[in-house]
């Protein structure tokens, strides 16, 4: 039996395949005029039509400012709409245009295609080892930051 990896190695690779990963998606989502980021905006609109710009930018981990010229590019390009909140004159809310649906259709092919050549090798049996591997160290992420840091805490306390 191999030498278990290092609990440093565990966390390079991690971050190693996170950025092959966007890097991977930049470069197919090109071939429709976008970017990976752009690529995002459209899911998570997709899936939640008529949130306000500040909440997407929370769910996305996005600075206000850098949402909001995703979003310009994407409004140029008749892709969303924006529209005034009737709750609030000073929000916006986000909708997909009927042009994005194509898109986002052939989008979700581009996906599928892109995680057959990332999970390559690994049998469904590994992959839902794997993402049950991966939610397990997000929610204990999240909960640690949660928490907050504790050294920060001693120092302050």
């Amino acid at each position: 039996m191999p030498p278990m990896p290092s609990r440093r190695e565990i966390a390079f690779t991690i971050m190693d395949v996170a950025r092959m990963l966007k890097t991977y998606a930049d470069q197919r989502a090109r071939q429709f005029g976008i970017s990976r980021a752009q690529w995002a905006v459209l899911v998570r609109i997709e899936r939640a039509e008529g949130l306000k710009q500040t909440e997407l930018a929370e769910i996305l981990d996005l600075q206000p400012i850098s949402l909001s010229r995703l979003l310009d590019r994407l409004a140029d390009n008749g892709l969303i709409e924006r529209r005034s909140d009737p709750n609030d004159r000073r929000a916006n809310r986000l909708y997909l245009s009927p042009a994005a649906r194509p898109l986002i259709a052939q989008l979700a092919r581009l996906g599928a295609e892109m995680m057959e050549t990332v999970l390559e090798g690994l049998d469904e049996r590994a992959q839902a080892r794997l993402l049950r591997d991966l939610v397990a160290i997000k929610n204990n992420l999240r909960a640690a930051i949660n928490r907050g840091d504790p050294q920060r805490q001693a120092i302050n306390g």
